[in-house]
């Protein structure tokens, strides 16, 4: 990771677009750049007027300049947007809590200012995404983030099926009038796997309940939901390979045909298939009648 260092030009800058993550909670998690930023942009592109000039007054930025730019008009305002910032203007672009472009408007935005040339540049914050998971227990090496899953049962089972074999820990968003029904498709497309629901994160009664998904379904069939969820669930569990001696022996024959070694046809078998090397060595030097007992020359002296 690089070390910290100061900011090599003043911010804001001209024709640059910010992506500024705000809030998801806690005010104080607002950085003091990401202030910074917002004072000083022409204008500020926001899902919700009203909800953002709260936001904006708490922090003392009243007045500043805010348009909307949301799901339903985003189409229509990015000319305008790529307009401005052409002519020399500063844009920041918010969500109503978090980083924008994450299951919230922006994506569009920012790949409409990266096609045109212009800098876009973003200034970090939360994330209900990474602070969930983060907090959540379950691996964090690999994961994969799904958003919010199709809102009709059969569709998000469907989906769910496609993602059953992967091993990854696996992220959702959730509103809480669905929670339990998905909860309810979790458990029977994927089974009983460790889980975390994340909800009100950052703020006084921030919760994380699991720790599997029946115990989370069994929690809020009892007590209703309330606020986003985000859903933090364990991968697929690693299957055990299976034992097929008569087409393992076969294919450890049709490797060594090909001129690798005792040695070297075990090891690329046993990455392929899961199973251990030294068994599948030991397999190519026994005989194929399952009655014989005499060991084949080499079987004490296997790899490891």
């Amino acid at each position: 990771m690089d070390r910290p260092d100061a900011p090599a030009a003043a911010e804001p800058a001209p024709s640059v677009l910010y992506v500024v993550g705000t809030p998801i909670g806690n005010r104080d998690d607002l950085s003091p750049r990401a202030l910074r930023v917002l004072a000083g942009v022409d204008r500020i592109a926001c899902e919700d007027t009203r909800r953002s000039g709260l936001l904006l007054q708490q922090l003392g930025l009243s007045g500043r300049p805010l348009l909307s730019f949301h799901a339903h008009n985003e189409t229509a305002r990015i000319p305008s947007l790529l307009a401005a910032l052409e002519r020399g203007e500063s844009l920041a672009m918010i969500s109503d809590a978090g980083l924008p472009g994450i299951s919230d408007p922006g994506e569009s935005l920012v790949a409409a200012a990266r096609a045109r040339g212009l800098t876009v540049v973003c200034v970090p914050g939360p994330c209900a995404l990474t602070t969930a998971l983060v907090s959540s227990g379950l691996p964090t090496g690999r994961f994969c983030f799904e958003g919010f899953l199709p809102p009709r049962s059969a569709a998000r089972r469907r989906r769910l099926a496609e993602l059953a074999e992967d091993p990854r820990t696996l992220l959702f968003y959730e509103a809480p009038h669905r929670l339990v029904a998905l909860l309810e498709d979790l458990l029977a497309v994927l089974g009983d796997r460790p889980l975390q629901v994340a909800r009100e994160l950052t703020k006084r009664h921030e919760q994380q309940v699991g720790p599997t998904v029946a115990a989370a379904l069994a929690h809020f069939q009892a007590v209703a939901p309330l606020g986003e969820c985000t859903l933090v669930l364990g991968g697929a569990p690693p299957r055990q390979p299976v034992w097929d001696e008569p087409a393992l022996r076969l294919e450890l024959q049709r490797l060594r045909e090909a001129g690798l070694s005792s040695q070297e046809a075990a090891r690329q078998l046993a990455e392929r298939s899961g199973h251990r090397r030294r068994e599948l060595y030991a397999l190519l030097h026994q005989p194929s009648d399952p009655t014989a007992q005499a060991d084949a020359p080499g079987d004490r002296h296997g790899p490891d």
